[in-house]
């Protein structure tokens, strides 16, 4: 007779969420989609290749996940993320600021080593991506 030993499971270990909304990011979308009826619509967060720094941020309502989206509710809002922009936004909080200078969303994310002085594209350790002119 055989006897086999059950094997622990592995365990995964999480170590930070894929990113996060502040109160003020979670109430402007609120206030971006009240009048919205199509319960899937979320915040597309996606990074891609410019700026003087290698990457920007890009932000948009978007009416539903694609099938490579990864979905993260925060604050109750759907935030709809591509597989390949996870790897620069792992930990990042999404905030929404109004001062003198203007308002808008901006990304305080943990992965940036550099960013620009025009503050829409950064840099990470790993990737420096492609750098261009800061143009807006």
């Amino acid at each position: 007779m055989l006897n086999i030993e059950p094997q622990p499971s592995a365990e995964i270990t999480i170590s930070q969420p894929l990113l996060n909304l502040s109160d003020a990011a979670a109430a402007k979308l609120r206030e971006l989609t009240a009048e919205e009826t199509n319960p899937a619509i979320g915040l597309r967060v996606y990074v891609y290749s410019g700026g003087c720094s290698g990457f920007r941020y890009g932000m948009m309502l978007e009416d539903a996940p694609t099938s490579d989206d990864i979905m993260v509710e925060a604050k109750g809002i759907r935030v709809y993320v591509d597989g390949q922009s996870t790897q620069y936004i792992t930990g990042s909080e999404i905030d929404y600021v109004d001062t003198l200078m203007g308002a808008g969303f901006t990304v305080n994310n943990p992965n940036a080593v550099s960013a620009c002085g025009c503050g829409s594209s950064f840099r990470t350790a790993d990737s420096a991506g492609s750098a261009a002119s800061c143009s807006h």
